[in-house]
């Protein structure tokens, strides 16, 4: 039987950010679900068993390794001043540049054979980071007669949309001129 490891052990830390590590080095090379558990056990230099310590499965582990990620974009773009009018907030254009910097790992998890967890975790999560302002009332104006948890599921489906949007173009726009287009809808929705 397995070793139970505290989450908060060093070990178990350093396990789990290898494991991460590998997936997400083999993600950006091909599709998602044809990378099996012992080709990550074997780039994070672990035994295969010890994947199951951690994980429930392949997919637990994808979800987890994407879950920093998600987080990052899903900040960024509730730091968006909504109410204000002005040019293209920076966070926007960061949230950009961070899904263009990982443009593979995204295209494969978003593409026609990426993952519907994946995605929809994206969704959850960018929606609940808008719920946030939203909330406060930041958000553009005009629309406050839309329950806040409605228009940020709105703008997070809208977010997605894009993104995959821009990350099927050949080649893709710069991430500047995407954020652009994109407060545009989202300050005309």
């Amino acid at each position: 039987m397995p070793e139970i490891v505290p989450e908060g052990d060093p070990r178990v830390r350093r396990t789990r950010a290898s494991l991460r590590s590998a997936v997400l080095r083999l993600a950006e090379e091909r599709d998602p679900d044809s990378i099996t558990v012992a080709e990550i056990a074997r780039l994070a230099e672990v035994n295969r068993a010890t994947v199951y310590v951690h994980y429930r499965d392949r997919d637990d582990l994808v979800l987890d390794a994407m879950e920093t990620a998600i987080g990052e974009l899903a900040a960024q773009a509730a730091g968006c001043p909504y109410r204000e009018p002005g040019p293209v907030p920076a966070p926007l254009v960061a949230l950009f540049d961070h899904v263009g910097a990982r443009a593979p790992l995204y295209r494969r998890m978003l593409g026609p054979y990426g993952s519907a967890r994946f995605c929809a975790r994206l969704r959850e999560v960018l929606a609940a980071e808008l719920r946030v302002p939203f909330t406060a009332g930041s958000r553009p104006p005009g629309h406050d007669d839309v329950p806040a948890e409605i228009h940020a599921g709105y703008v997070a489906g809208a977010l997605v949309g894009v993104v995959t949007h821009w990350l099927a173009e050949q080649p893709p726009r710069p991430a500047e001129e995407i954020a652009a287009a994109t407060w545009n809808l989202v300050r005309g929705s």
